[in-house]
């Protein structure tokens, strides 16, 4: 049998190379087989730190039997999802649409030229859970395919033809009266959970895009429940107290449990949340949430440092959920829970007061069932309650960590996703600034350096998704999806702004070559280029999923360029793809959080409170070190832009022209338009030319 996993890029690929079921990668070479054999095509979508995924490998795909099953019947192809979004998103849409849900592992079986007829999440080995085993699936679409086939190519028809008719956009526009901001304000507040900050019930999730939007307005509700929200997660389980940093999600409405897996993703969305959070704690009444808020963003960047930082500046993509327990088990979250016991028997003197700043129980906060010690304790998770001394806390953390440091680590997928990664710049340039941490812009800067030296072809001018480090060298994965290019581009917007202007050049030719390659025909973007022969649809994301919706950040990014160099035709850009955004918005506003914010801050403009245009002049060795310069990231509203530099910097338009420094201080010109301030040279006038009306 072909191992053609073992030299893929993907380290989830490479976990089933040894797999005894026949695997391919996604691509066209295994479509064509299909066809030539006449078989249908099993489509398993998982990625490294997935726990059911790694179960159905244990359970099911290592069991020869049922490789023998499946490699009769079926051709069978293995994707990351992280690696090949696009399809991830194709097919798990033709899942919530058979099942009503989704979720890893995507189990999909289609026809040879990849239309699905049946779909479904984890199957176990045995019949459980009301579910079949995967063997009696595999059997029976088996025996479908050949003995019903004219009614399993109608299914796929009617799937496929259905889920295009979803996409269809209204003929009718949407009302100026839907999209008024206290409308739209109202119903995500809404939906806001009053007892424990976030939205929904379980599972929760962060949703950073939609927290951000709540920021943009001068609207007390909005603030509070974002703030509230903020607070209740940096003191829940799902934050990491010891190492810093987010696990993925809740598995309850309080935040106490996570599902343990830590993606860079989200890490990356929160970083840049909770420095806009900081901001928006007014030191006066909320000096607790910013002593809080900042803590947790210092251990983003400590935990992206210590843990996630490769060697060649870029970040690895996530933790896995699983570890080793004391008995050499593999268990869910067994690298980050404690127990009193432990905590006595650790830190001695100080456990009694640690049990009571972290909630830390003899009959812990587990579901039933998870993983307990061989003392037959409970085992919780870290919750944060009050606010101890933060040098005494620092101690007791800083000890925990060396102990858990003891521990077998989850283990770490080395993939560098561009996307995730210049959304990681994005925010560590904005904490940076805001926090005056230097250092934190220089993690962005070589962050940059190996994406544009390593993901960036420029003969044939596209961007990799993904790249590895092998024996052999950086391995690159699959050509990039709309949303690398989206957030690359954002990433090196900020990057230009607080480290080098050098950094448009690049980011202005991925926006460029991202519309060339992307332009859907509503305004909007595609995530592909055009149709794969193995997708039944090109994917077009304009809800939030695990990152903001592709379309809103190409607003995003492309509203910023125009800003910075004064183009027109990106601004006219961005305006299509804002046009695209609005029946979404007007019906579920929470499904686009950057969408929402920027509508919200073109709404502001209105009142004299809108983005804005911050040049600070300044003839220093540092520009971007001044007050002047931290002061302007600090009370820019969203979607402003903030440059400093000397007089005559190219590469931002007209932004320096015939601009000098006032009285040989440093000094802060402010425009919105062709509407500019007069020029102030202390950062504490700059308040007042941001936020008041002339």
């Amino acid at each position: 049998m072909a191992q053609r996993l073992a030299h893929q890029a993907s380290p989830y690929l490479r976990q089933h190379a040894s797999n005894p079921i026949d695997w391919w990668p996604w691509g066209l070479q295994p479509f064509a087989e299909a066809r030539r054999l006449d078989l249908p095509v099993l489509v398993s979508i998982g990625y490294s730190s997935c726990h059911w995924c790694h179960v159905m490998a244990a359970e099911t795909f290592s069991d020869p039997a049922v490789a023998d099953l499946l490699n009769g019947s079926f051709l069978a192809i293995k994707v990351d999802r992280e690696e090949h979004p696009d399809v991830d998103q194709a097919f798990m849409r033709a899942t919530q649409a058979l099942t009503g849900q989704g979720g890893w592992p995507n189990t999909v079986f289609c026809t040879p030229d990849g239309k699905p007829f049946f779909a479904g999440s984890y199957f176990p080995p045995e019949p459980r859970f009301g579910l079949p085993s995967f063997s009696q699936v595999v059997q029976t679409l088996g025996q479908a395919w050949q003995e019903r086939r004219m009614e399993v190519l109608d299914s796929a028809r009617l799937i496929v033809n259905r889920l295009a008719s979803l996409d269809r956009p209204s003929m009718v526009g949407t009302p100026d009266s839907e999209l008024a901001p206290d409308r739209l304000t109202e119903l995500v507040l809404a939906d806001a959970d009053p007892t424990h900050g976030g939205f929904g019930t379980a599972p929760k999730f962060p949703q950073a895009p939609i927290l951000d939007a709540l920021f943009v307005r001068t609207d007390q509700a909005a603030n509070d429940a974002a703030l509230f929200a903020l607070e209740a997660m940096s003191r829940g389980g799902i934050c990491d107290q010891v190492g810093g940093g987010f696990h993925r999600y809740a598995v309850d409405e309080g935040w106490e449990v996570p599902h343990f897996e830590k993606m860079l993703y989200d890490n990356a969305l929160l970083l840049g949340t909770y420095t806009r959070g900081w901001l928006r704690a007014i030191p006066d009444d909320g000096t607790e949430q910013r002593e809080i808020f900042e803590r947790v963003v210092r251990g983003i960047v400590g935990w992206l440092e210590d843990e996630m930082r490769l060697e060649g500046g870029a970040f690895a993509s996530s933790l896995d959920a699983d570890s080793e327990t004391d008995t050499g088990e593999h268990a869910e979250g067994a690298y980050y829970l404690w127990s009193p016991q432990l905590f006595d028997e650790y830190l001695g003197k100080d456990s009694r007061f640690a049990q009571g700043v972290f909630h830390v129980t003899h009959k812990g906060n587990l579901p039933a069932g998870a993983h307990a010690p061989t003392d037959g304790s409970g085992m919780s998770t870290l919750q944060f309650h009050g606010l101890p001394h933060p040098g005494r806390v620092a101690n007791i953390t800083a000890g925990l960590k060396a102990i858990r440091e003891r521990r077998p680590c989850p283990a770490r997928d080395d993939k560098v996703v561009a996307a995730w990664n210049g959304l990681l710049i994005d925010s560590l340039v904005r904490a940076g600034m805001v926090f005056g941490e230097p250092t934190w812009r220089e993690l962005a800067r070589a962050c940059g350096e190996y994406l544009w030296t390593k993901h960036w072809d420029p003969d044939r001018q596209i961007l990799a998704r993904a790249s590895m480090a092998t024996d052999e060298g950086i391995t690159r994965g699959a050509d990039g999806v709309c949303s690398d290019y989206a957030c690359v581009a954002l990433g090196f917007l900020s990057l230009a702004q607080a480290v080098d202007p050098g950094w448009m050049e690049p980011a202005v030719a991925l926006l460029e070559r991202a519309v060339e390659l992307f332009s859907s025909v509503d305004g909007g973007f595609c995530e592909t280029t055009a149709l794969h022969p193995g997708l039944f649809e090109r994917p077009k994301r304009l809800a939030d999923e695990e990152l903001p919706s592709t379309t809103s950040v190409m607003e995003v990014a492309l509203r910023s360029a125009a800003r910075l160099t004064g183009r027109r035709d990106l601004l006219a850009r961005a305006d299509a793809a804002a046009m695209s955004l609005r029946p979404l918005l007007a019906s579920s506003p929470r499904s686009s959080g950057w969408g929402l914010a920027s509508l919200l801050a073109r709404s502001e403009a209105e009142r004299g409170w809108g983005p804005a245009e911050v040049v600070i002049v300044d003839e220093s060795d540092h520009p971007a070190a001044s007050p002047l310069a931290q002061a302007g990231w600090r009370l820019a509203p969203w979607g402003s832009v903030i440059v400093a530099g000397a007089p005559g910097t190219t590469g931002f338009g007209d932004l320096f022209a015939d601009r000098t420094e006032l009285d040989d201080e440093p000094t802060a010109y402010v425009c919105r338009g062709q509407s500019c301030q007069l020029p102030v040279t202390d950062w504490s006038n700059l308040r007042g030319l941001l936020w008041e009306t002339s």
